[in-house]
């Protein structure tokens, strides 16, 4: 395989042109998690039940676990058997089915980034997943899984390499792990800890089991406790064990091609975020984090929405404090400076009838380069959106905001944690805001493409009088 030996690389580009499987133990793990899900149904069907007279139990247990694990593994392994992969000089290939034959194809110039990651089955194993990100499309992710670490690596340099233009296939022009990166932080797991216990999903759960066991003593109910109390408990561990092993050892790199972020307990992911997907960044700021001054920012990515990792995919980093946070989100999504002129509206007080205390935290602001929006109070949310990234821009009022002379703005981009609008402000200044912001956006999107086909102008003069730089 690439890099396995000297000269081997060349070799192993070869094969993958003609296209080949991945590790034998690729069914194993697949028929594992197959076999896993498959115990599960008949163990809940058996529970049911759902049971062989005549049987005893312990036979019928034994028969439901030998008999899922051999469908799961079976299963696995003939997927396995009829999955290939080829990376050739134009795109990556993934053909699988049994019955019915499927072939996935990313052409190198769709590439936006190249991830490493290692889940926990695979990762015993010493084996590794390669996740390639897609501009745009339904599907905008293909999966090669599972291939030993130092080659799922070598694969990952080598896509990295043909998504920017080389052609070479050796190991001396491979990319080094981290392209280069510089370490931005790193999160310590004890403050990870103490941010899911600080958490208000945390606290929603506390309250709803002391809820709950109160309810029960008062009104005398044990089996509320049974069935109230143990969601509740399953419910708070969720919350902490969710974000701390998914979120432990977190840390985030600046590379050439994007923000890098590595993290996990149990399984390891490792994710880039190109610079040029960015379309927002929100900080989040919990009641109780705000004491301690820390943030959480989360990012809009396109082409991620709806994707496997859900949410975790969005986090930019989970815990920061103000000073570093208030610097990435400058460095993703600039502004004109101190001097640039702001124009903001606030939530008019007509509106407290329907945000009583909410009301007084809501706001938009423009400004040459960027749009910013805050709302919440116990959950304060601020998204900001660079204009030439909004997509389309709403005034929407309902009855009653007509009634009391209110509407609200809306600045629409990518799906995503990025919501940058404002409600129930006066309908005369919504009016006003959203003029003025598709204004300021359509100078921002044309001042963008001059820069940009002026910096392709460079190139292309470069190449042709044969400049060995670009200035």
């Amino acid at each position: 395989m690439p890099g396995s030996e000297p000269g081997g690389a060349p070799a192993a580009a070869a094969e993958l042109r003609v296209g080949r499987r991945t590790h034998p133990l690729t069914g194993v793990v697949q028929g594992g998690l197959w076999a896993g899900a498959a115990v599960v149904g008949l163990g809940a069907s058996f529970l049911q039940g759902d049971r062989w007279e005549g049987v005893p139990w312990w036979v019928a247990v034994l028969a439901v676990v030998g008999g899922g694990l051999v469908v799961g593994e079976l299963a696995g392994l003939v997927s396995w058997w009829f999955t290939r992969f080829v990376v050739d000089d134009e795109e990556l290939r993934i053909d699988s089915g049994v019955l019915t034959r499927r072939s996935r194809r990313a052409a190198f110039e769709r590439i936006q980034s190249v991830d490493v990651a290692e889940p926990l089955l695979a990762r015993v194993v010493g084996l590794a997943e390669v996740r390639v990100d897609l501009a745009g499309g339904d599907e905008s992710r293909l999966v090669v899984r599972l291939l030993p670490l130092a080659e799922a690596r070598d694969v990952r340099r080598l896509l990295l390499r043909r998504a920017h233009g080389a052609q070479g296939d050796g190991p001396d022009d491979a990319l080094p792990d981290h392209d280069g990166g510089e370490l931005i932080t790193r999160v310590p797991p004890e403050r990870t800890l103490l941010g899911a216990l600080l958490s208000l999903d945390l606290l929603a759960a506390v309250a709803a089991l002391v809820a709950i066991l109160l309810a029960a003593l008062g009104f005398g109910a044990p089996l509320v406790v049974l069935g109230g109390v143990l969601p509740a408990l399953s419910w708070a561990a969720q919350v902490v064990a969710r974000r701390v092993v998914a979120e432990w050892g977190f840390v985030l790199w600046r590379t050439p091609h994007g923000l890098r972020i590595e993290r996990g307990l149990l399984s390891l992911t490792a994710q880039t975020i190109p610079y040029a997907r960015v379309q927002g960044v929100a900080v989040v700021e919990p009641v109780l984090w705000r004491r301690l001054g820390w943030c959480r920012l989360e990012v809009d990515v396109a082409g991620r929405a709806g994707s496997d990792d859900g949410d975790l995919d969005t986090t930019l980093l989970p815990i920061a404090d103000r000073a570093l946070a208030a610097a990435l989100v400058a460095e993703l999504v600039q502004d004109a400076g101190p001097d640039d002129e702001v124009v903001t509206v606030r939530a008019s007080r007509r509106s407290w009838p329907f945000a009583p205390v909410g009301w007084r935290f809501r706001s938009l602001s423009l400004g040459r380069r960027r749009a910013s929006s805050t709302t919440g109070w116990l959950h304060r949310r601020t998204s900001h959106a660079p204009h030439a990234k909004v997509q389309s821009f709403a005034l929407r009022q309902g009855p009653l905001q007509r009634l009391r002379d209110l509407a609200t703005v809306e600045l629409h981009t990518p799906d995503g944690p990025v919501d940058v609008d404002v409600h129930h402000v006066d309908a005369a200044q919504a009016r006003g805001v959203v003029l003025r912001a598709v204004d300021v956006a359509r100078d921002e999107r044309a001042q963008t493409a001059t820069v940009g086909s002026a910096s392709a102008g460079r190139v292309l003069g470069a190449g042709v009088d044969g400049a060995d730089e670009v200035p």
